[in-house]
């Protein structure tokens, strides 16, 4: 099993000292070496205060989250914060000075040539999906060992999400990268992924790896009847027609169809559940 890299223990993020609302509350997890991570969760769940935090630009209001030093670090913030009056060469030089021990320019070239950018052009002449390829050319010439992304893909065409998170996977694959990725696009997380936080209120409600977690669900389909002694996640009803995602607790019998969840039907039942049961995580 490889090293743990992010590890939070209690975590806690309150913005206003007084303030009755917490970002995040009693959040632990683990994240380890070389996983791909997706960050899961509703608007407003706590995804983008996780990434901060681990980016190291917000202190916790309890608790503590360790990573690894912030020179091996890159962060890509939502709103991708660049110097507009830079132009795209002179930003990707900004890219090597700043870090002179750690600079990849082949990686960074490849992400900003297959746009292709104007190496001349401004960045505040830039269109969104432009400047998400120039930041993600910036945060993967870093060489991190940790790569946060806060919905990266959010302003590209579909054809555009696909090559760079193409790029994306097979660099992380290469030099073991650790990615950590929040985004509201579920195609965009299965079979990129390999590891699930789902946030939700602010609080972890499942962590584990993708294939562990579904492994541990299962879709059920038929007549209405008593699903015990299985923990219900989420049960719909239309007619004589029963719809469940349950947590086995052992052999699953009955009078169902039963299925393995994608990784949306296992998300979707868990965001519309009222309440998570004890244990949801694996």
């Amino acid at each position: 099993m490889t090293d743990p890299v992010i590890q939070a223990e209690e975590l806690g993020m309150r913005y206003r000292r007084r303030s009755e609302i917490w970002a995040l509350k009693d959040c632990s997890f683990t994240l380890r070496a070389g996983r791909i991570v997706a960050v899961a969760g509703p608007n407003g769940a706590g995804k983008s205060t996780i990434l901060t935090l681990a980016a190291g630009l917000l202190r916790p209001t309890e608790g503590r989250i360790l990573t690894p030093p912030r020179e091996r670090v890159s962060y890509v913030a939502q709103d991708k914060p660049l110097y507009g009056r830079l132009t795209v060469a002179e930003t990707l030089r900004l890219g090597r000075e700043l870090n002179p021990d750690r600079w990849d320019p082949g990686v960074a070239d490849r992400v900003v040539d297959a746009g292709p950018l104007d190496r001349n052009a401004r960045v505040d002449s830039l269109s969104g999906g432009q400047r998400t390829r120039l930041a993600m050319a910036l945060a993967l010439g870093k060489r991190p060992e940790v790569l946060l992304l806060d919905e990266p893909m959010a302003d590209l065409d579909p054809l555009a999400r696909h090559e760079l998170m193409g790029a994306l996977m097979a660099d992380a694959a290469e030099h073991g990268t650790t990615v950590v990725m929040s985004s509201h696009i579920l195609t965009e997380l299965e079979g990129a992924c390999d590891h699930l936080l789902l946030v939700q209120d602010g609080r972890i409600r499942l962590d584990g790896p993708i294939d562990d977690l579904i492994a541990a669900h299962t879709l059920l389909t038929g007549p209405v009847a008593d699903l015990a002694p299985h923990t219900v996640v989420d049960s719909r009803t239309t007619g004589r027609q029963l719809t469940a995602l349950v947590r086995r607790d052992g052999p699953v019998e009955g009078p169902w169809k039963t299925s393995e969840p994608s990784l949306e039907e296992l998300l979707l039942a868990h965001l519309r559940a009222s309440r998570t049961p004890e244990g949801a995580s694996a």
